[in-house]
């Protein structure tokens, strides 16, 4: 399977986000993060993911006869990149937008279903906004937004933080023809 595929599967894009900014977790770990998915499917999509290349074994450990595995994230085969964004079909950029969008929803549910989940106080927003824009304006937009995003990338988990899942979605909803 090649990054593209692998990556486009609702579980596998979850178990990524979980291991995002050089975590390293056990395959328990990451159950509790995606509680919702069951040990066998969580067992196997964390195991085509370290076939693809995309998970790696950090460190191995022997714990009551068995040995535990804590994998971490290879960044550099996690994502997509220009040469395959241009190759994408018009099904494949379906398959994907779907299978984000299906590892959102679960995020979400995982979120509002945990106990304590408090959407005003952590300031959950999920507004969509029709703008109108020229080429210029929509790419001083989306320069705007990576200016903002691309510092906060690398932060680390500390006390003190949340982990937010920030998912920006843009496209035409209309031709101005």
């Amino acid at each position: 399977m090649d990054a593209l595929e692998l990556l486009g599967h609702p579980v596998r894009l979850r178990i990524v986000h979980a291991l995002r900014g050089g975590r390293e977790l056990t395959t328990g770990e990451l159950g509790q993060r995606v509680a919702d998915v069951s040990k066998a499917t969580l067992y196997r999509h964390v195991e085509l993911l370290a076939e693809g290349g995309i998970l790696e074994v950090a460190e191995e450990r022997r714990v009551r006869g068995a040995v535990e595995r804590r994998f971490r994230l290879r960044q550099e085969r996690a994502s997509i990149s220009a040469e395959q964004l241009q190759q994408l079909t018009a099904e494949d950029h379906r398959r994907g937008f779907a299978a984000a969008m299906a590892a959102l929803l679960a995020e979400f549910n995982a979120y509002v279903e945990h106990e304590g989940a408090d959407p005003i106080n952590d300031l959950v927003g999920y507004r969509q906004h029709g703008i109108w824009l020229s080429e210029d304006e929509l790419t001083q937009l989306i320069e705007g937004m990576r200016a903002a995003i691309l510092p906060v990338l690398p932060n680390e988990a500390t006390p003190d933080r949340k982990r937010y899942l920030l998912s920006p979605i843009l496209f035409p909803v209309e031709d101005p023809d």
